[in-house]
């Protein structure tokens, strides 16, 4: 009972709070300073306005490696002061930072003074493989000659991710004395799993001098002169190679994620463009080579790495123009499937991946996530993504390869997953270190009765029984098409036996939806959420009750004007400003709006694409966060920040395609050879678009879709191959 405690002051209320031990805790707030990321692969950099890591204690900023801070310390400025900032972005494609600043005014000597914005400093960086590139240009605008001294500052903590989001280690492994070798300097830290880990930097400009934690390089310009030299930095995480050189590792960066390029989005909003652009650049940057193919890495600065249900999300909503990431995923995840059972991991015969880590805290087991499978959704979603990719792509040989993982997560969902054979997937925290919540709200008060006691376990989420059901329906096409008949004719069998359970079990005709889950004692939490809209997504309500459930979703007490809520207004927790209990998930509203993509009634999709779009125009970058709160839309005003929400985040990047898709009612089966449109709509705000290149088996197609009043029209202004496109109107 360490980890629990009696909320006070509530004593007609059995409310137990949980403390969630792997709560995201640093101490700053991503919303309270700008700053500016990049990221490839293993590699990720959270920079201020100005090119420099400034961390202090538990601050996101630094040059993360696999997991580890490399570089906490890294400060550009002049011997005499710090540089004044004049601009500051990441290119468009996310591959390059600039900046771009100059002088404040300077004492030189006793007898000479600098004038204000005589230097301007262009600084470029990024990030490839295991290192980060930087080149350094200073010109003289100045009437006189200058000798000055430029200083770098660095300094490496080699802090544990899950350290640098706030958690204290008992003990810390050995930092090494550094190690000065002509114009390079090497960080190293021996960590208590007993690997080296190392900063190498290197100054293509002699040093005057390099001390452990600091480069002065002087710099001499006549008037109008300019100069330039480069500052690389190389992470090494054991005995790994050096890295490629700058012009390698550039001409990689603006190849990578090269797939997702391949279909043209646009539209008559400008705006709108602009978001969906934003959203294909981190996409791209998120997007990480594996062996078994792409793997959308879940967000910067805390998630950086592999997580099942974010992988997956991010694949369906990909799926419809770009099916190659469906494809890494799926082949991913089945590599990993678990095939033990290992309460410390949560793991269990079948089961599907929640996340893995190269941190030192997971590597030693301070953390449970090395290879972890305490997610109770990811494996009914592996399985729903492989049916929708093989109705996408028709790709018999990937899924048969992969059949018999399908079959391993299929039992596990049977005979692991019903805990208690009531015929329901239900989860229970099998590791003391493990996560006590393992939905997608995986907060430790997320889950509750309507007197906001916490709900006691296992627990039945409404929206994995509707994964579970949309997953036994949809992959019986494709043992069907593997000859399976008798097992798909099976499966579609308990699909249905499981809706009518479903209904039975989970309508609550008190609040008009769907409890948000059975608790330990199979009694509702009749509490109204955002996962009585996800099972929208799947078709297990009846139309009755998906009709109550939209009309809720719509009303104020849900819709925030940006989004739907992940709580009503109406519920004992709910907090705008919480993590899930009132807050805006964009991939949550994806998913529910997805629901609806066979509905003649699209108004709340589009609903959720308005107000996710308005809420583009005014975020940074046009970039959607992981989340923001849930506080009503005020006229002119931006959504709020939620303090340390992943930006970018790849679900939340891939939520426009799917929206975008529920809203056109689009399906895309190579297996048929047809292109569908089920009660096509487009929001006011964007009338027009114009899909360019999109594949269908050996066919090719590009689209027009136009607005009319509440309809649409589609043209085909070029087609290659036999496709067909079907509207139903």
């Amino acid at each position: 009972m360490s980890n629990l405690r009696r909320t006070m002051n509530a004593p007609m209320l059995d409310i137990i709070e949980i403390e969630n031990q792997y709560y995201v805790r640093a101490k700053s707030s991503l919303a309270d300073t700008r700053t500016n990321v990049l990221m490839a692969g293993d590699i990720f950099a959270v920079f201020d306005r100005q090119g420099n890591f400034r961390t202090t204690g538990s601050t996101q900023q630094g040059l993360f490696y696999k997991e580890s801070r490399h570089l906490s310390r890294w400060v550009l400025r002049l011997a005499q002061d710090y540089f004044l900032l004049l601009s500051s972005n990441v290119r468009a494609d996310n591959a390059l930072l600039s900046v771009d600043l100059t002088n404040p005014e300077m004492r030189l000597g006793e007898q000479k003074t600098l004038r204000p914005s005589m230097l301007h400093v262009c600084r470029s960086l990024f990030v490839w493989a295991n290192s980060c590139y930087e080149r350094i240009e200073i010109r003289n605008y100045g009437l006189d000659a200058i000798a000055i001294e430029v200083i770098l500052e660095f300094g490496a903590d080699f802090a544990d991710i899950f350290e640098v989001r706030g958690h204290a280690r008992e003990k810390r492994g050995q930092f090494l004395d550094p190690c000065i070798e002509g114009s390079t300097v090497t960080l190293g830290y021996k960590g208590l799993d007993g690997l080296l880990r190392e900063t190498r930097i290197e100054s293509s400009r002699a040093p005057a001098e390099i001390t452990r934690d600091l480069m002065r390089i002087p710099i001499e310009l006549e008037p109008q002169e300019q100069t330039s030299f480069a500052l690389n930095v190389v992470c090494r995480s054991g005995q790994e190679p050096i890295a490629v050189s700058v012009h390698e590792a550039a001409n990689r960066l603006v190849t990578r994620g090269a797939e997702l390029s391949d279909v043209e989005i646009y539209t008559s909003n400008e705006q709108f463009n602009d978001w969906v652009n934003r959203s294909i650049a981190d996409l791209r940057m998120l997007i990480t080579p594996t062996p078994e193919g792409l793997y959308p890495y879940a967000g910067v600065p805390w998630f950086s790495t592999v997580f099942g249900r974010d992988g997956i999300i991010t694949a369906l909503e990909c799926l419809w123009f770009c099916p190659a990431i469906a494809k890494g995923v799926l082949s991913f995840l089945a590599s990993l499937q678990a095939s033990a059972t290992n309460p410390d991991q949560d793991a269990e015969p079948g089961k599907i991946l929640h996340e893995a880590r190269q941190s030192e805290m997971a590597r030693v087991g301070e953390v449970p996530f090395r290879r972890y499978y305490g997610s109770v959704d990811s494996t009914p979603l592996f399985v729903l993504l492989a049916a929708a990719y093989f109705k996408r792509t028709g790709d018999q040989n990937l899924i048969g390869g992969i059949w018999p993982n399908i079959e391993n997560a299929l039992n596990w969902i049977d005979l692991y997953g019903d805990r208690d054979g009531d015929g329901f997937v239900e989860y229970g925290q099998s590791s003391p270190h493990g996560l006590f919540q393992q939905g997608w709200k995986d907060s430790n008060d997320s889950i509750f009765h309507a007197n906001g006691s916490v709900a006691k376990g296992p627990i039945a989420l409404c929206e994995v029984q509707s994964y579970v059901y949309g997953a036994k329906r949809e992959i019986a096409e494709a043992a069907e098409a593997l000859g399976r008949s008798e097992q798909a004719d099976k499966l579609r069998r308990e699909s249905e036996a499981l809706k009518r359970r479903f209904q039975e079990a989970f309508w609550c005709p008190e609040i008009c939806s769907y409890a948000i889950a059975l608790d330990g004692e199979k009694r509702q939490c009749q509490v109204r959420s955002s996962n009585a809209g996800q099972t929208l997504f799947t078709g297990i309500p009846s139309e009755e009750h998906a009709r109550q459930i939209v009309r809720q979703l719509r009303s104020e007490e849900y819709f925030s004007g940006w989004g739907v809520r992940t709580v009503a207004t109406t519920e004992v927790r709910y907090n705008p400003m919480s993590y899930h209990n009132g807050s805006v998930w964009p991939h949550d509203n994806a998913l529910v709006a997805h629901g609806l993509t066979q509905s003649a009634d699209k108004t709340l999709a589009a609903e959720i694409l308005t107000g996710l779009f308005d809420a583009s125009i005014f975020l940074e970058l046009h970039r959607l966060p992981e989340l923001f709160c849930g506080f009503p839309k005020q006229q002119g005003q931006a959504p709020t920040l939620y303090p340390v929400a992943c930006a970018p985040q790849a679900w939340a990047a891939g939520a426009v395609f799917l929206m975008l898709q529920a809203c056109l009612g689009m399906e895309v089966r190579a297996i048929d050879r047809v292109i569908r449109f089920v009660h096509p709509l487009l929001p006011e705000s964007v009338p027009y678009v114009r899909i360019r290149g999109l594949k269908v088996d050996d066919s090719e197609v590009d689209l027009e879709i136009t607005r009319y009043h509440q309809t649409v029209s589609i043209s085909i202004p070029r087609r290659v191959g036999n496709v067909r496109i079907v509207s139903i109107k």
